[in-house]
């Protein structure tokens, strides 16, 4: 079969099958059969499949359509410019999170902070602040042991190795006023509200990383006394919050100071801040 054609049978396939993206999954999954760049497609659209690439290609197409993540397919996912590992044992990094990294960024940390990232996951947070602040003394904590080794795999793939990660229950166990920073990107999904989410996150990725309670509020309950607990006098607080939850999560920072809601992009309530 030749590329092109291989290409068009997958774009049409994802149209059927009301996959988003289609050229674009179509592409991304053939550069990874193929190990090659997009360049590389639109130079050689002739190019004669091997039986081995055709039928490879083949299998990762029918993953793709059954709403399968192309991440946890190709097990890849870029976030802060750098090139993570993910598996379906972790929340996929989204590109809204990083608003989470530039938040910090206007906090600027100083030298030798104390900063956890709580729910770490693939460790993305951690690992972009680990680049930003190298003399930060950065950890993440996930409840998901399997989450936990693909965080240490991406800190040793991307030399960060001093970033230390824990399996642990939120801050449960932290000492008091022992840490500068807090960041989280918990899970904020209601359970009663599955349809704010798309179908291959509902079926593919791990739903304690999504969902938390009838409301998604209930990870922020238990995480933001704590956090008042273990963040020293004028520590911050940094978590991101789903577009429909700013008022809520802001009644539960009620005596913090100075808090204020970063938007993304799109104008959407993203970034909840609160000093200590």
């Amino acid at each position: 079969m030749l590329l092109r054609d291989a290409l068009q049978s997958a774009i049409q396939r994802f149209e059927d099958e009301a996959v988003g993206s289609p050229r674009m999954n179509a592409e991304v999954l053939m550069m990874f059969v193929l190990g090659c760049d997009r360049a590389h497609l639109y130079a050689h659209p002739e190019r004669e499949l091997t039986t081995d690439e055709a039928e490879r290609y083949e299998s990762v197409v029918s993953e793709r359509a059954r709403h399968k993540p192309s991440q946890y397919i190709t097990g890849h996912q870029e976030f802060w410019g750098l090139d993570f590992l993910v598996s379906p044992a972790v929340l996929i990094p989204r590109p809204e999170t990083e608003h989470v990294i530039e938040t910090m960024l206007e906090l600027a940390p100083e030298p030798g902070a104390k900063i956890v990232d709580v729910g770490t996951g693939s460790g993305c947070i951690a690992v972009a602040l680990a680049r930003e602040f190298p003399l930060a003394e950065i950890e993440g904590v996930d409840i998901s042991s399997e989450a936990i080794e693909v965080a240490l795999v991406n800190a040793a793939r991307l030399e960060c190795q001093h970033v230390r990660f824990k399996v642990n229950d939120l801050l449960e166990g932290f000492p008091a006023e022992s840490r500068d920073f807090v960041v989280s990107n918990p899970p904020y999904v209601g359970e009663s509200e599955p349809d704010k989410v798309q179908r291959q996150v509902r079926e593919f990725e791990p739903k304690i990383a999504v969902f938390a309670g009838p409301h998604g509020l209930d990870v922020y309950r238990r995480l933001i006394p704590q956090a008042s607990k273990a963040l020293k006098p004028g520590g911050w607080l940094v978590m991101e919050i789903g577009f429909s939850i700013e008022e809520p999560v802001r009644a539960l920072l009620d005596g913090w100071n100075k808090v204020r809601v970063n938007a993304d992009l799109q104008g959407i309530p993203r970034v909840v801040l609160a000093k200590k």
